[in-house]
């Protein structure tokens, strides 16, 4: 069985979906305030997170922020607003979904499963990609550079994963959210400049005169391998 957290300080909220999770197979652990999600993370393994944006003590970006520090668990986030920004947030420090209160709990857990089998997906066969000195590890989501380690947040490593794998392609900015965020995210398309102006940053720290990512003007980006005489 698999392990889920859910964290909100609504106890009708939580007393529903602990509900429909332990109907789907889960094994449910429940808290109600921030620090409590990070203090149950810390002391027992969970193959998935739900997390309330807005509680007590600790907020959920926080929560999320602070464990995308040491794990890559599957983080889908909830919240009573669905500003855009606000989802451009979650997603910018690492959730891999975000859900606007109302809700039914067959819809959240459509996307807790869909989560799951995505990264179920990932980790069924060795998923190294290397070119020159570049090396990105998608089993144990490390980058490396010239032998440097590169800290990339999770979304960050999948934009270089996907665009490093389909080398020369052009991906629109919908494409990667299509990919990476899923069909289901509305947000906005400019999160993807975001995270490609951080990876960019990460990445330029360290020499890498072969090969880069550009942006190609009106449609998107690629990861590009560059002449000899341009180096």
């Amino acid at each position: 069985m698999q392990n889920i957290l859910i964290a909100d300080d609504n106890k009708q909220i939580t007393s529903v979906l602990e509900e429909y999770a332990l109907k789907e197979g889960f094994n449910v652990t429940v808290v109600h305030d921030g620090e409590e999600a990070l203090k149950a993370f810390k002391s027992q393994h969970f193959d998935v997170l739900l997390l309330d944006v807005m509680m007590p003590l600790l907020d959920g970006f926080s929560v999320c922020r602070e464990i995308r520090k040491t794990s890559n668990v599957p983080i889908l986030m909830i919240t009573a607003r669905g500003e855009d920004y606000e989802k451009i947030m979650g997603l910018e420090i690492g959730a891999d979904d975000y859900i606007v209160k109302p809700f039914s709990p067959g819809e959240v857990f459509a996307r807790v499963k869909a989560v799951l089998r995505r990264i179920g997906s990932q980790e069924k066969s060795i998923q190294v990609f290397t070119f020159d000195n570049l090396v990105v590890n998608l089993d144990d989501y490390t980058v490396t550079v010239a032998g440097e380690n590169v800290l990339l947040t999770k979304k960050e490593l999948e934009i270089l994963w996907t665009l490093a794998n389909s080398m020369g392609h052009v991906f629109s900015r919908e494409a990667l959210l299509n990919a990476l965020w899923g069909y289901d995210y509305y947000g906005d398309s400019r999160t993807v400049d975001s995270h490609i102006k951080r990876l960019r940053a990460k990445l330029d720290r360290l020499e890498h005169p072969a090969w880069g990512i550009k942006t190609i003007w009106g449609v998107g980006y690629r990861f590009e391998v560059k002449d000899d005489d341009k180096k």
